[in-house]
């Protein structure tokens, strides 16, 4: 019944049709701004840092995932770009477009209306702040870089700490403002890309993955110390498998929210060419020019420091210094929007699931954590915190699409209390997801991230047909929804 339904869902109304928009003016512009991220792209060619915090540029696999050259890098690219679309995504745009109704509503049916306060709700705004801290880190790199000042000094601290708690100024105060220029910095990161890519293109031909294996297997510390040496390079499987670990990673919370996207497309057809235009096509292009640049500095002997990967640390040698400083300043300010949508993002979800506590206390909370963790340089293992991030929403989308599934290709409705069937999965998804953390399973879980997808898909599937779960609760008539 409807009177047994909380409030927050018994209120939800559908976005109308009429106010429904085309794909090219909602869905793909939006998600084509977080795969142009750089903190995104520039780590691409690494696919996991030796050490965010000593060796700032270098990767944990000599080579990283250039190491068997750009035609298996490539591949990898790819597979994890159809697998963020049509695997993380795909069903929850449906769910969104077919019901006219946020993450927050439809992911009742997987995790019951009880546990859909947690899951995503709270879940979702917690790992916000996680994104906060990763953009604050990697936004004062660029912002120091030109005064010599790296990670763990006390400029970036600062700069770190500013930059987080003005971010998250704006995502509760001032975002509509933020809104409207968001659309257009993304831009920047793409021209600089283009550029970088002109100036490097040349030393394509002339890549050498041998010599970059070579080059990568140990950092030298410049002010002394023993040097710390990186893992051997990996097989041309390994490269692929790190690529979607890295990626699919990042992606995963986006993958969820887009429910939230597709509740203001018209019709499938948005879902799907958004996706693939804003998300696949995106992914292919930003992550793709990262490694061409990355393989063509090294061929065309553009490269200072030999052993880097990151494709920002490079720019010095591609551009010069002076021009290079002009581009870490711009790809830091079209960086600021993500980090406010991140802390709007956690925002609308502590109000929703926390509607007692003061949203500034709550997310002042989560920003004293993003900028512990970004001046302490953790979150500068962009690596691990994506996969943390995908061992969590991995599974989610797994249950999503499965719960889709097994009630015809529809939204099956809210259901009471905590869903069984979705509360399990999800522990045993993450806990797969989250192998590389627990002490004698890391590398034992290939593409950590995929597989929590695949836990949580077959264990929904098993669990409901086992009669795990909790009976469907009456929408309000007023609440219409396509079937």
């Amino acid at each position: 019944m409807a009177s047994n339904l909380p409030d927050y869902v018994a209120s939800a109304q559908p976005v109308p049709m009429a106010n429904r928009v085309p794909w090219y003016k909602s869905t793909a512009q939006t998600y084509a701004g977080i795969m142009l991220w750089f903190v995104f792209w520039h780590e691409v060619p690494m696919g996991s840092a030796l050490d965010a915090k000593l060796a700032p540029g270098f990767a944990q696999f000599a080579g990283g995932t250039l190491a068997q050259g750009l035609v298996v890098a490539f591949v990898g690219l790819v597979l994890a770009a159809l697998i963020c679309h049509f695997l993380f995504y795909y069903v929850p745009g449906l769910l969104g477009m077919k019901t006219g109704l946020p993450l927050y509503i439809v992911g009742t049916s997987t995790y019951g209306v009880m546990g859909g306060f947690l899951m995503p709700g709270f879940l979702m705004g917690v790992l916000q702040f996680g994104w906060v801290a990763v953009n604050a880190f990697f936004a004062g790199i660029l912002l120091c870089a030109p005064f010599g000042q790296g990670p763990g000094t006390p400029a970036h601290m600062i700069v770190v700490a500013v930059w987080a708690i003005a971010a998250t100024f704006m995502g509760l105060k001032g975002i509509q403002y933020v809104a409207r220029v968001a659309t257009f910095l993304p831009m920047i990161p793409f021209a600089i890309l283009v550029v970088l890519f002109v100036a490097t293109a040349g030393g394509i031909g002339n890549f050498d993955p041998e010599a970059l294996i070579a080059a990568g297997k140990e950092f030298v510390p410049k002010e002394g110390g023993a040097p710390i040496v990186a893992e051997s390079a990996l097989s041309s499987l390994g490269v692929i498998l790190l690529l979607g670990t890295y990626i699919v990673g990042f992606f995963a919370t986006a993958g969820a929210a887009g429910a939230d996207f597709g509740m203001n497309n018209r019709d499938a057809r948005d879902v799907q060419l958004g996706g693939l235009f804003g998300i696949a096509g995106a992914t292919i292009v930003a992550g793709g020019l990262a490694l061409l640049i990355v393989a063509g500095a090294y061929g065309g002997g553009d490269v200072s420091h030999t052993g880097i990967l990151q494709a920002t640390a490079l720019m010095d040698g591609i551009v010069g210094p002076k021009v290079s400083a002009i581009f870490m300043y711009l790809l830091a300010i079209a960086a600021f929007p993500p980090c406010c949508f991140s802390s709007f993002i956690a925002a609308n979800s502590f109000k929703t699931t926390l509607p007692k506590v003061n949203p500034f206390i709550s997310c002042g909370i989560g920003t004293l954590v993003a900028i512990i963790l970004a001046a302490s340089g953790y979150a500068g293992d962009a690596a691990g915190v994506f996969t943390i991030i995908g061992a969590s929403f991995g599974p989610v989308c797994g249950a999503m699409v499965a719960d889709y599934l097994l009630a015809g290709c529809r939204w099956a409705g809210p259901r009471a209390g905590f869903n069984p069937a979705g509360w399990i999965s999800w522990v045993l998804g993450f806990v797969v997801g989250a192998a590389n953390f627990i002490p004698g399973m890391a590398g034992k879980v290939p593409c950590p991230p995929v597989t929590a997808f695949l836990v949580g898909f077959v264990l929904y599937i098993i669990l409901a047909k086992a009669g795990m779960v909790t009976q469907t609760l009456e929408m309000p008539k007023d609440t219409a929804t396509e079937s």
